[in-house]
């Protein structure tokens, strides 16, 4: 699964590294929201939980839905400015109806990137949209109630309280925090400039990739949803483009932005050495798919205490040796054995370090 952003005919230039406050409130309120998420991050989300006013927590749990399971296109600006008031203006000149469309893309759902009436104008739309509100809750479900019968009253409020989280907390975390962003998407600007596309996304992540052997160029994110959407297309907002974001408070999260009529956007962790690079998901479905076969756990308790050959864990398990062969080249696909070779013999280990980052790896792949 991944999703595709087409790049077809993009002019170079309209390709852009930049950071943005709008975008790290954004994960700054996720992090709130949902702190287990962000381990790192403890100290912070804890602190800054216990200094928020009731009134401020209380409008934050109002709002949530924005931010906590999904993150709502309005939080992902595709002009970047320098200042979150720059942002909130251009969130202003927004009409009613793609705002409320994306402040109500509330789920993971398929049918929250399609190109569907407005529930402003469309009622099948509005109760959709009132539905999947109310499996949120009560007050998320009074909140998109309101605003689908008061929108600008709404777009106000949301306004006020992004600027009331700048005043408690995000001000002085976005001054911590704006010169290390800034310098990531200069470095690979340059890296865009000097090496190419494909470089540049090598150094964004392990998880996005140039792929050019199809009839046309095209980026893929490695992420367990499907999704595509074209960067090319003269009728987006804006004209044709595709900005990344980089984040050091929405690790691990990686973004894809592609709903009908948005720029696309991607969201993407900024590398730090603490924490470990994602994998491929179909290397941690391959590895979960080795490791759960009962006849590979058996070879398991063996292999995890010393190296042995083929036709030692064959003795071992009662297996034949092409049946031992079998099993191990899965293993070993998988990336989850050490071989040595010795002589005539190679010697088999099963690797207890991926063996235990998997669990981290898993948490990683699907937080993605």
């Amino acid at each position: 699964m991944s999703v595709t952003i087409e790049i077809a005919g993009l002019p170079p230039e309209r390709i852009v590294f930049s950071p943005s406050p709008l975008a790290e409130l954004g994960g700054a309120l996720h992090a709130l929201a949902e702190p287990g998420h962000h381990p790192a991050l403890h100290a912070w989300t804890t602190a800054t939980n216990a200094a928020l006013k009731p009134d401020l927590a209380d409008r934050l749990c109002e709002a949530e839905f924005l931010w906590r399971s999904t993150r709502a296109d309005i939080l992902l600006p595709a002009d970047p400015k320098p200042t979150l008031r720059e942002e909130l203006d251009d969130l202003d000149r927004l009409s009613d109806e793609r705002f409320v469309e994306s402040a109500l893309e509330i789920s993971c759902s398929e049918d929250a990137y399609t190109n569907g009436p407005s529930p402003l104008v469309d009622q099948r739309a509005k109760q959709a949209a009132l539905d999947r509100a109310t499996v949120r809750g009560p007050r998320q479900a009074d909140f998109a109630a309101r605003l689908l019968e008061d929108p600008r009253t709404v777009r106000a409020w949301i306004r006020r309280l992004l600027e009331d989280c700048e005043t408690a907390f995000f001000g002085d975390l976005w001054q911590r925090i704006r010169t290390q962003l800034a310098a990531d998407a200069r470095h690979k600007t340059e890296l865009f400039r000097r090496r190419g596309l494909a470089a540049a996304l090598e150094a964004v992540s392990p998880a996005i990739a140039l792929d050019e052997e199809g009839p046309a160029p095209r980026i893929v994110v490695d992420k367990l949803s499907e999704g595509r959407t074209w960067a090319a297309d003269p009728a987006l907002p804006g004209g044709p483009g595709l900005t990344f974001l980089p984040t050091l408070i929405g690790q691990p999260h990686l973004f894809a932005l592609y709903a009908h009529g948005w720029q696309p956007v991607v969201l993407y962790p900024v590398a730090t050495p603490e924490l470990p690079q994602p994998i491929a998901l179909d290397l941690m479905q391959r590895r979960l798919e080795a490791l759960s076969h009962p006849r590979r756990m058996r070879m398991c308790l063996s292999l995890s205490r010393a190296p042995y050959t083929t036709g030692e864990l064959a003795d071992i398990t009662g297996m034949s040796a092409p049946e031992v062969s079998r099993h191990l080249k899965v293993m070993k696909n998988a990336g989850l054995l050490i071989t040595r070779r010795r002589g005539r013999y190679v010697h088999y280990r099963l690797d207890l370090s991926v063996v235990a980052r998997m669990g981290s790896d898993y948490v990683g792949a699907v937080l993605r």
